[in-house]
């Protein structure tokens, strides 16, 4: 049973338990889709590293969530469970007999992931990171090119950071309850993680949820336009998005968050917005217009907890402004995913607490 089958069923009446929590596999043999997602990724290494990366089969595909390639050092390909070291048979060895990472292989790469154009994809590398279809996100370093003071492109590259993107269908539902009013609209919602841990996996079937409507929690398809800065949550190419986001979904790819929300607003009537990691100054007077206007913030930032999210001045004004009705905190401790806290942080209250506190009802 799925756990959007759990939930429709049970309309809702979750076990005193409370959330399912992501559980390790037990055994694994690989599938064709295992071998389809390798493949899928693998043209985006040079012709050493390609066939390597295409033909992995001891690990499985959903599990993978990095692939990190340092010049002399061995190939590492980093799971939810492990990091495992690669040879030139994709088998999981030692480090003493992994691929060792040429200059060749970062250089061949890199000219693959800009379309051998690294001058086109100069402002994505002022960030440190390039941004494929697909949502995949290609963290870089290196030499850094400054000019007036600022950071102009990057040069000699010593390392990438390849970081696999994964779509999840339902696992929204594991929380979106929780995030519902007693008039089953959306609430004012900030996502919690530390890198890693499933923020963006998560909000992606939010939106998904949200735009389609969820019958069994009583929730009507919403008007959901998203703000896609980073490319990471639709991935999209050509004007097309990699992955389902719902059929009353409006996305505009590679703005600027404060602008978008005022452009989505002026002209597309959300009722949700999404964007990812809040953080500039901006984005507090964009977000302040949106809810003038009625319009449900649904959004995430970086933090390992609701302390080190107060101790950002942005987020801390935010906070202490209400803006926000719930806040989720994700992590990695049974898997990316793991929820650990629902709370609204105007009052405390607590909707679900891992550590198996009592929640309450809103």
């Amino acid at each position: 049973m799925t756990l959007r089958d759990y939930f429709l069923a049970e309309r809702v009446k979750l076990l005193p338990g409370g959330l399912k929590q992501p559980e390790e596999a037990e055994r694994w043999t690989p599938t064709n889709r295992d071998e389809a997602g390798w493949e899928s990724i693998a043209h985006w290494f040079g012709r050493a590293l390609g066939p390597v990366i295409g033909r992995v089969r001891v690990i499985p595909f959903q599990e993978a969530e990095e692939i990190r390639l340092r010049i002399k050092q061995p190939l590492l390909l980093q799971t939810t469970r492990r990091d495992h070291f690669l040879d030139e048979k994709s088998a999981s060895v030692s480090w003493q007999q992994a691929y060792a990472v040429t200059s060749a292989d970062l250089q061949e790469a890199l000219e693959r992931m800009t379309y051998s154009s690294i001058y086109a994809a100069e402002q994505e590398l002022r960030q440190g990171f390039l941004t494929l279809p697909g949502g995949h996100r290609v963290g870089v370093t290196g030499e850094t090119v400054w000019q007036n003071q600022q950071v102009q492109t990057l040069k000699n590259i010593s390392a990438l950071n390849f970081r696999i993107a994964h779509e999840v269908r339902d696992i929204g539902l594991t929380i979106l309850p929780y995030l519902l009013g007693a008039d089953h609209g959306m609430k004012h919602t900030l996502l919690l993680s530390a890198p890693r841990a499933g923020k963006t996996t998560m909000i992606r079937d939010l939106v998904r949820l949200l735009s389609d409507g969820v019958p069994g929690l009583r929730l009507a398809g919403q008007t959901v336009g998203v703000v896609d800065e980073r490319g990471e949550l639709a991935g999209m190419r050509q004007g097309e998005p990699s992955y389902n986001l719902g059929m009353r979904t409006d996305i505009l790819d590679a703005c600027p968050k404060s602008q978008g929300m005022a452009m989505l607003v002026r002209s597309m009537a959300p009722q949700v917005i999404v964007t990812d990691e809040l953080g500039s100054p901006a984005d507090v007077e964009a977000i302040a217009d949106a809810m003038r206007t009625g319009v449900k913030i649904l959004s995430t930032a970086h933090a390992h907890s609701f302390e080190e999210a107060l101790g950002r001045p942005i987020l801390k004004l935010l906070i202490g402004q209400g803006v926000f009705e719930r806040i989720v905190i994700l992590s990695r401790r049974k898997g990316p995913g793991t929820v650990e806290k629902i709370f609204d942080p105007r009052d405390g209250r607590e909707f679900f607490n891992a550590r198996g506190k009592g929640r309450s009802e809103d």
